[in-house]
């Protein structure tokens, strides 16, 4: 809106030709260029003023980006040529700080053309939107993974092929989806990606992709050697080959995506794209032309901006149409629902993508906080969305792990009872069950995506290990990760050849499982929980493409098959068993919130809380801090859909009586975490009001026959 004058910059042989745009319209330049063909290399130059204290950095030495183009090529070769200001040699910082104070910046006049990748004319696909699995929100649970990540130690994907967009479909990872019972892959960022300086500098990458280079574009280093090497087009086509083979399985696609920032930083940094061609425009920022940063990292962008607004629904849009992918997971999904005076749940952009003919029709899921001041809006955004549930995460940790550690180190602790527990096992309803939109449009149990770990933080295996976390291996001196894990090591920090602190840990770790996957809401499984993958205490692995992001599938010796350590195959087949019993049990897939119905004329209800003692929870035992025993029962109208769940976080054996009748005839045992192997578990039946006794730090599965 505020360039002078826009070039399209077309790429031959080496040799550049630049065409002026001619025509301009409400701000916006453009024009019809003849003779431009398939494959062709370009990119934009824009020409305006130099006033960085209004947050104009024209300088046309720079080479744009299309912010739509459909594919890149090239790469970023770091130095001073890819900044529009002077900056030093050695470290990029500006050469004048003024610049970045509202004086006046010192304009670069090297030529970036060479040092950024170029956009490339392609014909994008054409989805075939009849294959999407379209699983409705209450059957749905998410597998969390990335792309590199997933397959990179696959001992059964070809060597060439790890790693990479080919190995999403290759029968061996469909397989293990299906197997597990996953119904939706939700993939770390494909757009493409540019690396921040601080990381380039130390020789790192942004592994996990939170750094948008370009909103249309899928990520190169992705593709396998020989796409890479046949081209854009060939990258476009593996990807979406993977997406047509896990819809063939039966297997949605969701993608994180990254609206909030940019790869061109703050204000102080690179040039790529959107900064150099409307930075007023497109990042938000103060009235002295500096960053007004609510994410951390810089580069905010303006979604009080029409065109801002357009670019991203634009952006997903074409991710659907093109690519067929099934939903969207918002990173810090606050930022773009911010207007003038903060988080808006009925923003222009959250209405947009409410109401868009082809949006509104797939999941979305929001990220529902940010770093800016009332940053944190968990249970705020409006349906359809579906949100991160951080306190689902905090209140199952805190009582199955952080409670007992301090209960162990400090004599007289009580811990917090069951009070919260019960509540997220529920569905939430303090946060999910009202609307915060002004169209007050219900929401269900299904808004809640619950979760106990995520990319960010300790994995499962690592919860139960580490209490602090060991970032050191990000080379920012060990200050990356967070300190609030709601972890415990069981005793012993690290590894360890104990075999009780080890058996503790995998009871633990089941007992998770158990929860989350028994849990009213969606569950969301991280990639490598169900094979036990560890980073080795490492809370925000972000810039580690290596063997601490990867999971680690056994033995990939060519010379011997694949082979996992017994206790890892138990924790597969337990998570396997967890979801299968979630998939035949409706109970377990609540559509609405539990209102404490009578559901027969003798009084029982939709939900029932019991002591240990088999009496139902009263007001003094909902507030008794000591209490680390609770029973579940769920109400399902077919005879043999309703289920008691029992989970008992104390350190020893507790005696448990049943629930009466009329609750239930009797109960049939399912699955007990204390068992190692599912398959290993006593499926036996015992009376209504029966006594049993529940080992220590256990779930309980029964089924509930009237």
């Amino acid at each position: 809106m505020h360039a002078e004058a826009v070039e399209v910059c077309l790429f031959t042989d080496g040799e550049e030709r630049r065409l002026p745009l001619t025509g301009r319209t409400h701000g916006v330049w453009h024009g019809h260029l003849d003779g431009v063909t398939h494959g062709q290399r370009y990119g934009l130059r824009a020409h305006g003023p130099w006033e960085p204290a209004r947050g104009h950095r024209y300088n046309p030495a720079k080479l744009l980006l299309d912010p739509y183009a459909r594919a890149i090529d090239g790469h970023i070769s770091w130095g001073p040529a890819v900044f529009a200001h002077e900056v030093d040699g050695e470290t990029w910082l500006p050469l004048d700080g003024r610049a970045f104070e509202g004086g006046a910046a010192i304009p670069n006049d090297e030529d970036s053309a060479a040092d950024v990748p170029h956009g490339v004319v392609v014909a994008p696909p054409q989805a075939d939107l009849s294959l999407q699995p379209k699983v409705s929100w209450p059957e749905t649970v998410i597998y969390e993974a990335h792309v590199r990540g997933l397959t990179m130690r696959h001992p059964k994907v070809p060597a060439d092929e790890r790693g990479t967009y080919a190995a999403l479909g290759h029968p061996a990872v469909v397989e293990h989806l299906t197997r597990l019972g996953v119904t939706t892959l939700e993939l770390l960022p494909i757009h493409a990606i540019g690396d921040e300086p601080a990381l380039v500098r130390r020789g790192l990458r942004n592994y996990w992709g939170y750094s948008t280079l370009s909103f249309f574009a899928p990520e190169p280093r992705y593709a396998t050697a020989a796409a890479r090497k046949a081209g854009p087009d060939a990258v476009i086509v593996e990807l979406a080959q993977a997406i047509r083979t896990l819809h063939e399985a039966g297997i949605e696609v969701v993608l994180d995506v990254v609206y909030n920032h940019t790869a061109e930083g703050g204000v102080e940094g690179p040039m790529f794209s959107l900064r150099g061609l409307d930075a007023a425009t497109y990042y938000r920022l103060d009235s002295r032309g500096r960053d007004l940063d609510v994410t951390g990292t810089g580069g905010t962008l303006d979604f009080r901006n029409a065109w801002t607004v357009r670019l991203a629904l634009d952006s997903l849009r074409y991710w659907v149409t093109a690519f067929g992918v099934d939903g969207f997971w918002f990173d810090l999904a606050t930022t773009p629902a911010r207007g003038t005076a903060g988080f808006e749940p009925d923003h222009p952009f959250l209405v947009a993508l409410r109401t868009d003919p082809v949006l509104s029709r797939v999941k979305l899921i929001a990220e529902p906080w940010d770093v800016g001041h009332h940053g944190w809006r968990t249970g705020q955004f409006p349906a359809p969305f579906s949100e991160w549930n951080d306190r689902f995460r905090d209140d199952v940790r805190t009582f199955w792990l952080a409670d007992a550690a301090e209960t162990r180190r400090h004599e007289g602790v009580l811990g917090h009872g069951v009070r919260h527990l019960a509540t997220r096992l529920a569905g939430s309803a303090d946060f999910f069950s009202w609307s915060a939109s002004l169209d007050a449009a219900p929401r269900t149990p299904t808004a809640s995506v619950n979760f106990v770990t995520a990319h960010d933080g300790f994995t499962l295996a690592d919860l139960t290990a580490y209490e602090r976390t060991q970032t050191e291996a990000t080379g920012d001196g060990g200050a990356a990760g967070a300190d609030d894990n709601r972890a415990w090591n069981h005793g012993v920090e690290g590894e360890t050849n104990d075999a009780h602190v080890l058996s503790a840990r995998r009871r633990s770790m089941r007992a998770l499982l158990g929860t989350l996957l028994l849990a009213t809401g969606v569950p969301m499984i991280t990639a490598g929980d169900e094979l036990g993958r560890t980073q080795h205490g490492n809370n925000n692995a972000y810039c580690l493409d290596d063997e601490t992001s990867w999971l680690d599938w056994g033995d990939d010796r060519p010379d011997q098959p694949e082979q996992l350590e017994r206790w890892r195959q138990d924790l597969l087949a337990t998570t396997a068993a967890l979801l299968r019993w979630r998939r035949e049990l409706t109970a377990l897939r609540q559509d609405r919130f539990f209102a404490g119905r009578a559901v027969h004329t003798d009084g029982t209800t939709d939900l029932g809380w019991f002591a240990a003692d088999g009496t139902l929870m009263d007001h003094d035992r909902w507030h008794d801090a000591s209490l680390r025993t609770l029973q579940m029962f769920l109400y399902d109208p077919t005879p043999r859909g309703s289920v008691l769940i029992v989970l008992h976080a104390g350190d020893e054996p507790v005696p448990l009586t049943l629930p009466p009748t009329p609750w239930a005839r009797s109960f049939h045992l399912l699955w007990d975490s204390a068992f190692e192997h599912p398959d290993d578990v006593p499926h036996v039946t015992t009376p209504a009001g029966g006594g049993v006794v529940v080992a220590e730090r256990s779930v309980r599965l029964y089924r509930a026959l009237r």
